[in-house]
């Protein structure tokens, strides 16, 4: 074998690993909940990706669990269920409004209305006069 070959062939050895094997799905109406399934779940070891993008190992231990859940007949709130008490409520990328993730949902509002009080601050700053020397001056030109 000669050494051109030899290196083409162990060069495909990472590209098989990340190999995705594909589902059986029966119809194209499981498939695309699957794929819906897949998108609304997040990765836990990536944390930013969903399951249907992360090639993570776990993530795809964990598209097998949803598949199997599936096939098993159970309802996609069942399956989010499942993993969320397996996993918590991280696993969900819109997770429940409950007092663990009450924060999770008020952040947002709080960092803009933050923003808002202190931009508010800093104008009002500038447009009083700093020393009682600049408050009068017009008086004195007049």
């Amino acid at each position: 074998m000669s050494r051109f070959a030899l290196g083409l062939l162990l060069s495909l050895i990472p590209i098989m690993a990340f190999a995705v094997e594909p589902l059986p799905f029966r119809d194209r109406h499981e498939e695309q909940r699957f794929q819906q399934l897949t998108a609304e779940l997040r990765c836990v070891k990536c944390q930013n990706q969903s399951l249907a993008d992360s090639n993570a190992p776990i993530a795809h231990d964990l598209r097998r669990e949803v598949f199997d859940l599936m096939r098993e007949g159970r309802s996609d709130s069942e399956i989010k269920a499942f993993l969320s008490q397996r996993y918590g409520d991280f696993v969900l990328y819109r997770p429940p409004l409950a007092g663990g993730t009450l924060l999770i949902w008020i952040a947002p509002v709080l960092v803009l209305v933050g923003g808002a009080v202190t931009l508010w601050l800093v104008v009002r700053r500038r447009r009083r006069p700093t020393s009682a020397t600049e408050m009068l001056q017009p008086e004195e030109d007049a």
